[in-house]
């Protein structure tokens, strides 16, 4: 009986030696993998921009207010950097996060020559941004435009009336916290809303017509909310010149005596770590290989629930999508 009990202890013993090694050898994984992916992209860019180069930056996706994205635009500024282009690839997002990535590109163009290429699409907020340039650059086929603004909401009334549910409220006055969803709008709020909605959009084409000096049939022919290709966009003066980088570079050698050899390097507007999302997956397969399965899984839920929370955008939108089939 005593020799059982010698085994099982052997056993759990061996079992907790061998789970610490599994903990070590992904531990060293993970910051090899880390120290791999920092080495990699040391040189190649990084938040400071090196003497005597054209800085490139990306402006991707959503675009939403980010104090981080306004600091390292503001470094850029003051940095060594010759010019700078700036690629765009975006349908909008908040208004007030365009309007912030605009304002930080205006400050950086008054120290830079800045030149931005539309690689696929500046709609909405991503068109926002590239009127802080001195010239727009875009290929034949990417789309740009849809000056306008939306606010949307959902309304829940009929689906709730269905499941036999009331929301009830108190609030100071009529049009507090309206729309909300839960009843149908009043006129009063459909007004309000409309009024906000009417000044932003009165703050865009405004925008638009003095950035592209627009006449007022011109940017009545723009304005109607629609996306425009590259080549259309030309003719409309929405863009300068049709391309890709390479038009960028040639232009800022014709027009900012600008060395057309000048080196070009990334500089990112995010710091070093938040650009390798192979970390996180990396993390979880380590995880569920030592057996911490559960604890993997709760990270991969973490990380989709945060995936969403960068999705919720909140305010008035400057945002193009494509219809979808009813």
């Amino acid at each position: 009986m005593s020799l059982d009990a010698d085994h099982i202890v052997d056993r759990r013993r061996m079992r907790r030696k061998l789970t610490f090694w599994r903990v070590l050898a992904v531990f060293v994984a993970v910051v090899a993998v880390v120290g791999g992916g920092v080495f990699f992209t040391t040189g190649r860019s990084g938040i400071a921009a090196a003497p005597g180069t054209i800085a490139r930056v990306q402006i991707d996706g959503l675009i939403r207010a980010n104090q981080q994205r306004t600091e390292a635009l503001d470094r850029l500024a003051n940095s060594p950097a010759r010019a700078v282009i700036v690629h765009i690839n975006s349908p909008g997002g908040t208004t007030a996060g365009s309007e912030q990535l605009h304002d930080s590109l205006m400050r950086l163009k008054e120290q830079k020559p800045l030149v931005v290429v539309v690689d696929g699409l500046a709609a909405s907020g991503g068109y926002i941004a590239a009127l802080a340039a001195d010239h727009i650059v875009a290929l034949e086929t990417s789309l740009v435009g849809s000056i306008g603004v939306l606010f949307q909401y959902p309304n829940f009334t009929d689906l709730l009336k269905t499941l036999g549910v009331k929301v009830e409220e108190i609030k100071s006055s009529p049009l507090k916290a309206a729309p909300n969803g839960f009843e149908p709008t009043s006129p009063e709020a459909r007004a309000a809303i409309e009024a906000v909605v009417s000044d932003s959009y009165s703050w865009f084409k405004g925008m638009v017509k003095a950035r592209r000096q627009l006449d007022d049939e011109m940017l009545q022919r723009v304005a109607d909310g629609r996306v425009f290709t590259g080549r259309q966009g030309l003719s409309l003066k929405l863009v300068d010149e049709l391309g890709d980088e390479r038009a960028a570079i040639a232009w800022l050698a014709k027009e900012k005596n600008i060395d057309p050899k000048t080196p070009v390097r990334d500089y990112r507007l995010r710091d070093r770590l938040a650009d390798l999302p192979f970390l996180h997956t990396a993390v979880v397969t380590g995880l569920d290989v030592v057996g911490l399965g559960s604890f993997a899984r709760r990270l991969e839920e973490w990380g989709a629930v945060q995936a969403i929370e960068r999705l919720n955008l909140d305010g008035l939108l400057a945002l193009w999508h494509p219809p979808t089939a009813n």
